[in-house]
This record gives structure tokens, sequence and C-alpha cells, in this order.
């Protein structure tokens, strides 16, 4: 909050408090707009799976994290 010259509290509260209302409900300005998903393209990420889940994935061999990313496209109902 500003104040006067003279150090005190500015002389009309309510626009004190409509300018502090306003600075905390102004939504802020968003940087620029996230591009789109590429069809088919992959990203590499970390994730915190249960041990059993994932030894479930990984019996049938090779393409568990195929088998993985076709589980969550079915639960996200992108299938």
């Amino acid at each position: 909050m500003s104040r006067s010259p003279s150090g005190r509290r500015p002389s009309d509260p309510l626009k004190a408090a409509e300018a502090a209302f306003n600075k905390a409900t102004t939504k802020p300005i968003e940087g620029p707009p996230k591009a789109a998903a590429i069809p088919g393209v992959k990203e590499t990420v970390t994730l915190r799976i249960d041990q059993d889940v994932l030894e479930f994935f990984q019996e049938d061999g090779p393409g568990w994290q195929d088998r993985i990313n076709a589980a969550l496209r079915k639960a996200a109902g992108k299938d």
C-alpha cells in the first residue's frame, strides 16, 4: 500500500481497499500457449508405481512400457 507524503495512510480507504482487491484478484498474465500434443510422439517421464504392478506388466517380457501406456490410454478413455 502506498503512503501519502506525510507517511500516513491514504485519505480514501475505499480506494485503497479496491486497489488491494484488484491486485489480489487480477488474473496473472499467462505465458505462451502450450503446444498441442503431436500424435505418436512419446515423452520420457518418471513414474512411481507399486512393484507388483510393474511386475505384472513385465511378466510378458519386452513391450511392458507399451502395455502400461495402453492401459493408461484405456483408463483415460483415449483408446
